[in-house]
């Protein structure tokens, strides 16, 4: 059986093509293959490897103005023009729409005129109460010096009779001692006209001379309680004119102080108006709505003539044309540790053609390199951390790129060797995470 096998293979080399196919006797090369890719396979373990974390992100802003934003209605209203279309680009005070008012406390097309009169109203009214204050403290015054003025007329007539009131005083005194020596001098003459030294006539004389002496004396004390009486008189229209007096000007106070504050309320109702009056004034300026900033108006969330709108709510988006990009990347719990600010992250953005190779962003084609600003503390509601890429100073960003667009990150961390990073990978350990030490400057710790 071998050696018609062997005759058989004999008898097929004569074709050439057999010939190239099988060849005879022993061969190692398949040895030098598996040796050379032995080789080759230990030298590629040992090239350097940068560890990284990939991740997912948008282009996105730091700045809140710059991001899109809603154009809402202030107020309640009806539309009833459109400026722009959706995808127009706008310059900032751009007029975008017209309301008009559906409310039937703002119907009156003369409203701020009304107002207005009210107001002058409400002034004039105010300064009528004004003059009227004025003129109770004018009275007041009035009063005050006609008070003054009867109080000294007053005291000088009870200063003069209270001296006449002396004087008559004095002259009682007088009387009624010119009276006793009369009547001394009428029981002398009385005995000596008994005793027959005196004549009749003299005797008659002396009792003229007592009873006129008498007279004067009941005069002097009349006059003199006449006086007093009259002195006290005088005392009590003091007392009553000083009463009098202060009642009215009481009187006078009091309206006074009805005037002030009828002032002071008019004075209210007119800053209440004059508030009203601007809120008004304001409202009207709310009927055109404009471009808050430069931008692209898009997502009209209204549309036609004669729709109603509430307060608040959404009439269109505005995306402003410009703005400075960064990139919010979302990183897991397990990595987020291991980013910290100032971390370089490679950027692949979405419609920019690329050749990654993670682990030698050297060697990476059509990626942008970024750094991290900032960590969010909180984790979001789909388990993941938000961390905010801006541009670097090495390399700038595509011009081309747009708010929301999506990107493919890379996070470089620890350059080690790639069959470390195999070994690694097949056993799910984390990368390795350190920070390279701040370097001290000269002369910090020196003494």
């Amino acid at each position: 059986m071998f050696l018609q096998d062997k005759k058989y293979t004999d008898k097929m080399m004569q074709f050439n093509a057999f010939a190239k196919v099988i060849k005879q006797g022993k061969s190692n090369s398949l040895a030098k293959i598996f040796g050379l890719a032995c080789i080759i396979g230990i030298g590629v373990l040992l090239l350097p490897w940068t560890q990284n974390i990939k991740s997912k992100g948008i282009v996105s802003t730091l700045s809140p103005q710059q991001k899109p934003q809603q154009i809402n209605s202030i107020i309640a209203g009806r539309i009833e023009k459109w400026y722009v279309a959706d995808g127009q680009k706008v310059k900032k005070g751009d007029t975008l729409l017209q309301i008009s008012e559906v409310k039937e406390d703002y119907l009156d097309t003369s409203l701020l005129d009304r107002v207005k009169e009210q107001i002058t109203a409400k002034s004039q009214t105010k300064d009528f109460y004004a003059q009227k204050a004025n003129a109770a403290k004018d009275q007041q015054s009035a009063l005050n010096q006609s008070l003054k003025y009867k109080l000294a007329q007053t005291k000088n007539k009870l200063k003069q009779y209270t001296l006449q009131v002396v004087s008559d005083s004095i002259a009682s005194k007088v009387a009624k001692k010119q009276y006793d020596i009369a009547a001394e001098q009428v029981d002398r003459q009385k005995k000596l006209y008994e005793a027959g030294l005196k004549s009749l006539t003299d005797f008659e004389q002396k009792q003229q001379y007592l009873q006129e002496a008498l007279a004067k004396k009941i005069s002097s004390e009349n006059k003199f309680y006449s006086g007093k009486n009259e002195l006290l008189n005088i005392k009590l229209d003091l007392l009553a004119s000083e009463q009098e007096y202060n009642e009215k000007i009481s009187k006078t106070e009091g309206d006074q102080f009805t005037a002030l504050s009828q002032v002071s309320a008019t004075d209210g109702e007119v800053a209440k108006l004059k508030n009203q009056y601007a809120n008004y004034k304001k409202r009207q300026g709310f009927y055109i709505i404009t471009a808050p900033q430069d931008g692209q108006m898009m997502r009209s969330a209204k549309a036609g003539i004669g729709e109603t709108v509430k307060e608040g709510e959404q009439l269109m988006q505005i995306v402003p044309s410009r703005f400075d990009p960064v990139v919010e990347m979302f990183i897991n719990p397990l990595d987020v540790s291991l980013v910290s600010i100032g971390e370089k992250v490679q950027i692949q953005f979405d419609g920019f053609p690329a050749i990654v190779f993670s682990g030698w962003p050297d060697a990476s084609y059509g990626i942008f390199e970024g750094k991290v600003v900032a960590i969010d503390q909180a984790i979001n509601v789909n388990g993941q951390f938000k961390v905010w890429v801006a541009p670097s100073g090495n390399d700038k960003w595509p011009k081309e790129i747009r708010f929301g667009s999506g990107t493919q990150n890379i996070t470089l961390l620890k350059d080690v060797r790639l069959g470390y990073e195999l070994w690694r990978q097949i056993n799910g350990f984390p990368p390795d995470f350190y920070q390279a030490p701040k370097t001290e400057k000269k002369g910090t710790n020196e003494k």
